[in-house]
Order: structure tokens, then C-alpha cells, then sequence
């Protein structure tokens, strides 16, 4: 098992720190790394939940569920900000990359430590597949406000379709990744079992499934299982 708020802590801290230092576009960009990290979290957790109260598995949430909550998740803070502070379209940019960027970093740790680290190799595939498929997810919300501040009229229509294209992309990678690479974070083939109902099984003893899944590369928060499953 592992703890995922406990990974956040210690990844943030010194972010923390450093923004304190930083300044301007610099502290600005870590910021937006730290929201990342943190949007990717919550998204695990409502992930998470959906997945124990609806039972729909493994697969069905990564493909329906995971895409949506999480697109969700990296939206709400670029239209916070861009509704509050009302950016540029370099901000918007600059804030996407490092919102991105830093829900990529967050879920390819988890998975390291879920996985192992053993295959450099698939790490390095993983983790590039991984940060490109969020950033250029998140890029797609920067257009569709770029287009909507420059077209008033259909500004609403204009977020919500770069919305549903984020979320479409994020939906076509998980279906399309590697199994390996959307449930329990294996890149061991013998891993999978055709006998069990989902075809895959846990690689160690884990509390429930939810403990291992990575639905899209975010871990769903074990608490999920703990508190709503019961």
C-alpha cells in the first residue's frame, strides 16, 4: 500500500520553499506545478469514490470516469484564474504547462513506487506518454479560453467543447495505453490472468483493488476504499 498524501507532503514542501525565493514567472510556474500535483490527488479521490459506489471496474472508470473527473480537476483552477485575474494568453500558457506538468509528475511517482523502478525502459516510455498526454490535454482548455475571450458571443460553447476535446484525448489514451500502464502500475505481462473478471490481478496483498489502481496513471487514494466501501 501506499500513501499518496504522504508523497504529495513531501514533494510540495520544497516547492514551497522555493516559490517563497522565486519570482515572477518563476514562482508563478511552481505554483501551477503544486496545483497540479494537488488536482491530481482530489482527482483520485472523486475517482476513487465513483469507482467503489458504482462498481463499475477497473476498466470502465479509467476509459468513462477518470478522464472526465480529471480534466475536470485541471480545468477548475485555469478558469479560477481566468475568471479572477483575467491573463494573458502567455499566463494562460505558462500556468497550463506548469498545472500539466505537475499532475503528470505526481501520478508518475505513484506509479514508480506502486510499479517498482526496475525497467528504466518503461519508465521512461510511461512517464513521456504520460506528461504528453496532460499537457497537451491542458493545452486544449488554453485554446478554448484563448477563443473565447477573443469571441464573446460563443464564449461558453467555446470552453465546453475545449473541455470535451480534453477529456475525449485523455479518454483515447487510456483506452489505447497498455493495459499494464492504466491498472495496477505493472509492467510485469505475467501479471495478467484471463480467469479473473477484469483480467488482471494484484501483485501483492493490498487491502482491494482500488488500493492498485491507477486509472490513467493516478492512484486512487486507499482511503476511498476504506471510508465508502464500507
Amino acid at each position: 500500500m501506499i500513501y499518496s498524501e504522504n508523497i504529495l507532503v513531501c514533494m510540495v514542501l520544497p516547492l514551497i520553499l522555493a516559490a517563497v525565493i522565486l519570482r515572477d514567472k518563476t514562482r508563478n510556474f511552481v505554483i501551477c506545478f503544486i496545483v497540479g500535483m494537488i488536482t491530481s490527488l482530489l482527482g483520485a479521490y472523486v475517482s476513487g469514490f465513483i469507482d467503489v459506489v458504482s462498481g463499475y471496474g477497473n476498466e470502465t472508470t479509467a476509459i468513462y470516469i477518470s478522464p472526465v473527473v480529471e480534466e475536470i480537476m485541471k480545468f477548475l483552477p485555469l478558469l479560477f484564474m481566468y475568471l479572477l485575474f483575467e491573463p494573458t494568453d502567455e499566463k494562460l500558457v505558462h500556468a497550463a504547462t506548469g498545472i500539466g506538468a505537475g499532475f503528470a509528475s505526481f501520478e508518475n511517482v505513484c506509479s514508480m513506487i506502486s510499479s517498482g523502478t526496475e525497467n528504466l525502459g518503461f519508465l521512461l516510455i510511461r512517464g513521456l506518454a504520460v506528461g504528453v498526454m496532460h499537457i497537451v490535454s491542458v493545452f486544449a482548455l488554453v485554446i478554448g479560453f484563448a477563443i473565447a475571450r477573443k469571441y464573446k458571443v460563443s464564449g461558453f460553447t467555446t470552453i465546453l467543447g475545449a473541455l470535451s476535446s480534453s477529456m475525449l484525448f485523455h479518454a483515447a489514451y487510456n483506452l489505447r495505453a497498455p493495459k499494464s500502464w492504466v491498472f495496477y502500475g505493472s509492467n510485469d505481462p505475467s501479471a495478467y490472468n484471463s480467469t479473473t473478471d477484469d483480467g488482471w490481478v494484484a501483485l501483492d496483498a493490498r487491502d482491494s483493488q482500488t488500493d492498485w489502481y491507477l486509472g490513467g496513471g493516478s492512484v486512487y487514494a486507499q482511503a476511498c476504499t476504506k471510508v465508502f466501501a464500507n
